[in-house]
């Protein structure tokens, strides 16, 4: 293990070196980028769309490494230290991705000129759906696995990744309770605030805001057009590990009126405030 994770920090520092001979006449030292993400939010979406500023920029071509506030096999939380170690470890023309709670030192950092920071999010109600299918079927090795293979059916799974598992020993709480430690990204500006529903519904805005968003700190010599379709082809969702189907609004073919009323108790405020509904009566 030791000797693959030495391999492939070598083969990402060569890389980078190319990329610095590559774009020699651009300055070297360019802030991280950082794709900051909910789970099951587009991560991997925006990873690739970051990674497309590579082909006007000496930036690397591959993820430096992912940062998650949990443990994927055993679901413990790690401790806030390591993510500052690992915010600490990043170096100029990086690109990183993170499932980042935004605690106030982690804010700190990011918001710092070492940094570009991007913040993706979804509609929860397409969290949900989407977790249940990635947790039963498609990451064997997760935590909850073996618990929502246990239950009897779809229904089961689904209200499980509402209402969370308050009593399952490791801490996975409820929909609205999961996404609280990441509101306060929304409030800094300095982190971009992406909606994962406009980059699929309206993709060359959204992408044009990103620009703007990098082009605020790094000025570059390409022409506007050439950056934006360096972005949009870069977008692969057959190289995403956790790709399902990339749609929205799918909430709507599995949610019934008791689903409804669950999710309401739980996170109807938090629809509200992420611009997905303006009431509670949906």
């Amino acid at each position: 293990m030791i000797l693959k994770s030495s391999a492939r920090s070598i083969l990402y520092q060569t890389e980078k070196f190319i990329q610095r001979v590559r774009f020699a006449s651009q300055p070297a030292d360019l802030p991280i980028l950082l794709g900051i993400s909910f789970p099951k939010s587009g991560t991997h979406l925006l990873d690739q769309i970051l990674l497309g500023f590579s082909n006007v920029a000496p930036y690397a071509k591959r993820l430096h490494s992912f940062y998650a506030e949990y443990e994927g096999e055993s679901g413990v939380k790690r401790a806030p230290e390591q993510a500052i170690r690992w915010l600490d470890s990043l170096r100029q023309r990086d690109v990183a991705s993170a499932h980042l709670f935004a605690r106030p030192e982690a804010v700190m950092r990011v918001r710092s000129s070492k940094f570009i920071p991007f913040f993706i999010f979804r509609d929860p109600r397409d969290v949900v759906v989407s977790h249940v299918f990635y947790v039963t079927e498609m990451e064997k090795n997760h935590a909850h696995h073996a618990y929502y293979q246990s239950l009897p059916d779809f229904n089961a799974r689904f209200k499980a990744s509402i209402l969370g598992r308050p009593d399952a020993g490791i801490e996975f709480p409820n929909i609205a309770e999961r996404f609280a430690p990441y509101m306060d990204w929304l409030n800094h500006p300095e982190a971009l605030s992406i909606h994962f529903e406009d980059l699929i519904h309206a993709r060359a805005a959204t992408l044009a805001r990103i620009l703007d968003h990098f082009l605020t700190r790094v000025p570059l010599p390409s022409p506007r057009e050439l950056i934006l379709d360096s972005l949009e082809s870069s977008i692969n969702p057959s190289r995403s590990p956790t790709f399902r189907s990339g749609k929205t609004g799918e909430w709507k073919k599995y949610f019934t009126d008791e689903h409804k009323k669950i999710f309401k108790d739980v996170a109807g405020d938090l629809l509200i405030r992420l611009g997905y509904e303006r009431t509670k009566d949906w």
